[in-house]
Formats: C-alpha cells, sequence, structure tokens
C-alpha cells in the first residue's frame, strides 16, 4: 500500500510539473528582450482584471497602456501567450504602415491559409482573411466604399432617419416625450440601414419590434444563454482554439437564414435584372468581376471628415481570383455584424455626449438649422452632410474619447528587426503579434490635453494641425484599416442630423453620469444603459 501511495505521489507530482512547464512555458519570452514587460499569473497572464471583471475593456487598455509611461514598447500576456504593445506613434505608423508588410495579418482569427474553412462564415470575411487572399478581397471590395458609392446609398440612409423620426414624433404626440435607451434605439436604427443598403430589404424595426433582421443582430451582437456566452468568451480568449475545433460564431439556424436571405436575393435580381444601389449589387458586381475604381474618382479624404480612412494601394491592385458564393455571403456577414453592433454603441456614446454637453448640443443645432434653411426644402445629401464641419467634429471627438475599436493588432508573418533607432533593437520573431492600444493613445495626456474632457474643438479647422495622426486610430491605422468608415461616418451623421433636428436631447434621472461600463471580459456594455429623454422641438 505504501509502494502504491508513493507511486500515486510521484504521478502526480509528475503531471502537476509537466502542467506547470507547459503552463509556463512563454513566460520568460522577454526576458532577453531589452524592453519591460508585465510579470505575468498563472495561467491568465495579465488579464485577470478582465476575466474576473474588476475593469471594462475601456479601464483595462488603458491601465495596460500606461503601465510603462516611458516605454515605445513593452511585452505582457494574454492567458499563456507573449504579446508585444507598441506605444510609440511612430513606431506604430512604421510596423502598420512602412513595414507592413512583416505585419499583414490578424491574431484575431488567423490560421494557414491551407486550413481555410470554406463554411464558416465568420472564417470568410475580410476580418479574417490572411496573406494574399486578403489582399485580393481587400482590392474586390474597396471600389464599394468610394465617396461614389456612398452617394448613392445616401438616399436610403436618410429613409431609415426619417422614418425613425417620425415614429417617435408620433410617439411624443401620443404619450409625451420619450425617455429611451440609446444602444436600444440606435441598433434598430443600424438595423434597418443594413437591411435595406447590404440586402435590398425594407425593415422598420421601430413599428416591427421582432423582425428577423433585428432578433438575428441582438443574437449575435448580444449572446444569450450558458452556450452562447461561453461561445463569445472562447472566440474573446482562444479564437485560433475555437477556429479549429470548427464552432461557429452563429447558430446553423441563423447561418442558413443569412445565407438564404442573400442567394435568394440575388437570384431574384438576376433573373428580373433589379438594380438597386445596396451592397448586394456590389457583391453581385464583384462576384461578375465589373466592380473597379473609377479613373476619375476623386480624392477620397477631402471633406468627408477627419475620422475617414484613406485606401492604401492594396485596395486598388488588380487580380484574377473567382470568388465564391460563400466568400462573397461572408463579406456581407461581417458588414452586417459591424454596423449593427460597432455604429450603434458609437451612435449611443454620441447621443450621451451630446446631452450631457448642453452647449455642444446648441452649437450643433445651430449648425443643422442653418443647414437645413440652406436647402430650402430640397433632400439632404452626401456633399451637404460632410460639408457640416461642426458635426463632423462632434463625431471625431466621440470616436477620440470611446474608440468602439480598443486594440490595433498585427501578427508577424516574417521575422521582424524593431529598431526605434535609439540603440533598442530586437527581433520580433513570425507567428508574435503586436498591439497598439487606440484607447490608451487617445486618452494619453502628452497628445490630448485634458484627455477626459469632452472638447470638440480640439478638431476645429484651426486644431487639427496640433493632432499626430499616428495617435488618432477610431478606424485603425494602415492597409488593414477599417474599409467602412466612410459608410459608418455618413450613417452617423445622418441621423445624428434628423434627431436634432426635431428633438433636443435631455438628461433624464435615468441618465448615468459618469457614464460606466459592465466589467465584462468579452464584451462593451453600459452599466445602466444609455438614457435620454427626446424632447420635440417647436418646429423643425
Amino acid at each position: 500500500m505504501l509502494e502504491v501511495s508513493l507511486l500515486t505521489v510521484a504521478v502526480c507530482l509528475t503531471l502537476a510539473v509537466l502542467i506547470y512547464r507547459y503552463v509556463t512555458r512563454n513566460y520568460y519570452y522577454f526576458a532577453d528582450k531589452p524592453i519591460p514587460f508585465l510579470k505575468p499569473v498563472f495561467g491568465i497572464g495579465n488579464t485577470g482584471p478582465l476575466l474576473f471583471k474588476k475593469r471594462d475593456f475601456f479601464e483595462h487598455f488603458t491601465t495596460l497602456y500606461r503601465s510603462f509611461p516611458d516605454a515605445k514598447v513593452f511585452g505582457f500576456f494574454s492567458m499563456t501567450d507573449p504579446f508585444y504593445m507598441v506605444r510609440d506613434p511612430d513606431m506604430v505608423k512604421k510596423i502598420t504602415v512602412k513595414d507592413f508588410d512583416h505585419f499583414v495579418d490578424h491574431t484575431s482569427m488567423s490560421n494557414d491559409e491551407e486550413l481555410d474553412n470554406p463554411h464558416m462564415l465568420i472564417a470568410n470575411t475580410l476580418v479574417a482573411l490572411r496573406g494574399n487572399k486578403w489582399r485580393d478581397m481587400r482590392a474586390t471590395l474597396s471600389p464599394a466604399f468610394t465617396g461614389s458609392k456612398m452617394r448613392q446609398m445616401f438616399t436610403l440612409v436618410t429613409e431609415c432617419g426619417q422614418s425613425m423620426v417620425q415614429y417617435y414624433r408620433e410617439q411624443s404626440s401620443q404619450q409625451g416625450p420619450p425617455v429611451l435607451e440609446m444602444k436600444e434605439v440606435f441598433s434598430r436604427f443600424a438595423n434597418d440601414v443594413i437591411a435595406t443598403t447590404a440586402f435590398g430589404i425594407q425593415v422598420n424595426s421601430f413599428r416591427e419590434q421582432n423582425n428577423v433582421f433585428y432578433t438575428l443582430g441582438k443574437t449575435v451582437s448580444n449572446p444569450t444563454g450558458v452556450l452562447q456566452a461561453l461561445k463569445m468568451l472562447g472566440y474573446t480568449l482562444f479564437p485560433k482554439l475555437m477556429f479549429k475545433l470548427n464552432i461557429d460564431f452563429i447558430s446553423a439556424e441563423h447561418d442558413k437564414f443569412f445565407r438564404g436571405t442573400v442567394m435568394e436575393t440575388m437570384k431574384v435580381r438576376e433573373e428580373k435584372n433589379i438594380f438597386r444601389p445596396d451592397m448586394i449589387e456590389l457583391l453581385m458586381q464583384a462576384k461578375r468581376g465589373s466592380l473597379k475604381h473609377q479613373t476619375d474618382e476623386p480624392k477620397e479624404t477631402t471633406g468627408e471628415g477627419f475620422a475617414t480612412v484613406e485606401e492604401s494601394q492594396v485596395g486598388k491592385r488588380n487580380h484574377n481570383r473567382v470568388w465564391t458564393d460563400n466568400e462573397l455571403i461572408a463579406q456581407a456577414f461581417i458588414f452586417f455584424f459591424a454596423g449593427f453592433e460597432t455604429v450603434s454603441m458609437t451612435l449611443s456614446l454620441v447621443a450621451y455626449e451630446i446631452t450631457r454637453n448642453p452647449d455642444v448640443q446648441a452649437k450643433l443645432y445651430e449648425e443643422i438649422v442653418r443647414t437645413e434653411a440652406d436647402l430650402a426644402g430640397k433632400p439632404l445629401t452626401y456633399e451637404v452632410i460632410q460639408g457640416m464641419k461642426y458635426l463632423d467634429m462632434v463625431i471625431s471627438e466621440t470616436l477620440r474619447l470611446w474608440p468602439i475599436a480598443t486594440l490595433v493588432e498585427r501578427k508577424c508573418v516574417k521575422d521582424y528587426l524593431y529598431d526605434d533607432g535609439h540603440g533598442c533593437r530586437f527581433t520580433i520573431e513570425k507567428g508574435k503579434s503586436v498591439f497598439v492600444s487606440a484607447i490608451g493613445l487617445h486618452r494619453d495626456p502628452q497628445y490630448y490635453p485634458e484627455p477626459e474632457k469632452f472638447d470638440p474643438e480640439r478638431f476645429s479647422e484651426e486644431n487639427r494641425s496640433k493632432i499626430n495622426m499616428n495617435t488618432y486610430l477610431p478606424f485603425g491605422i494602415g492597409p488593414r484599416n477599417c474599409i467602412g468608415s466612410r459608410f459608418a461616418l455618413m450613417e452617423m451623421k445622418a441621423i445624428v442630423y434628423y434627431l436634432l433636428l426635431n428633438f433636443s436631447f435631455e438628461v433624464h434621472e435615468k441618465t448615468q453620469i459618469p457614464l460606466k461600463f459592465e466589467k465584462s471580459p468579452t464584451r462593451l456594455k453600459p452599466e445602466k444603459g444609455i438614457w435620454v429623454e427626446f424632447r420635440p422641438r417647436a418646429s423643425s
């Protein structure tokens, strides 16, 4: 018996040592690097505050960024994996732009090209694709997001905005000024915009509260139930493992609905020769190979807003790749998901800042009234909305203070010699990942004085030259920036215009000031919601 007990103890000790060695195998990775690094906690690295709900996303990655205030780059650990955090704006640009060929891919969904899953939608989205396949898809989709294409879609967006305003005007006349939770409100608006601009389907999520598109968006972006919560956590912390295990991001039922909707719409349009200026039409053009950049396209960034990102040469290259239906449907899916969640959350934060800063609201309303008077009864146009300078300043400052894309990350695809020009040299090995904390840069007093203050004047024509563009990353940076920045900005500006023209945003007893977020490892969610009273204006 004694021998059996000793053997059991020996086996347990051996297993314990092996497990310890495995878990800590990377914990000395930075020891021979000339940079500081955060000491990891066994098994969880430096993610403890998130995992154990001690911080929200914004707090965590701001705190992480500030760990070594004098460092240009430092190391940290997510679970057992080592990552680099780059803090220096010049190095951020060097890595993401000048030396982009070393950092082409994203980390989150990355896996070898030969292991690409042709059936899983999320694995075939532009965000997840790698290498040449990503380059070709970027080039294919890039013409769909130019200013000229936004002009074509703008009327569809304004129709959704006007419909939303009409609904709440009716509500206020019947029941008094409504007190509304902004994330809920703007999720419905974003859903209607996506349905019409992406799928050519007119949906009114205010009058049809539980329409199938809205239900799908809510399920995907705010999963309920233990299984869905575990899947979301898995994709947040172990995306590569989730991919290898073939665990899909969405349910089989929603996957079938999504594919069926896109394919049926394409089929009907081809059979009946229907044209509509929306994403389905653009995907059909991409499939035919007829979606191209216009040679006479004006410089896109002119007058289109401070936050608008410019397309790189990668997006303007030619290729002969032929896309499958699944690959194109995947792009419609990511457009749906990003448009539903990120746009609605950003708009909620715009509403929050306008509500708690009445001086900003008053100045913005004055600009809207002037613009409406200049239109003299004519419809609002893409050019007019882009010419509204103060509206752009308000949106730009919201994106600075509350960047929903909290992190920019890139995976090193071939060994890279990091050299800051001041004696710090080391190799970032192939396979390792580099992070940039957008929230950290945006709230660094070195670049933005009084960073916690909401101040649209930072983005006035007089002050814009003071901003280092490598410290302003609401839509990322470099060739892998957000392809949909023009669409998102157009959508946000249009609805803010129509809402403020018709309603004043008022603080209510349910409005949480200052705003706090849930301490969650998987999502950004206001702790008590963002509640605003829509008070109808006497005339509009």
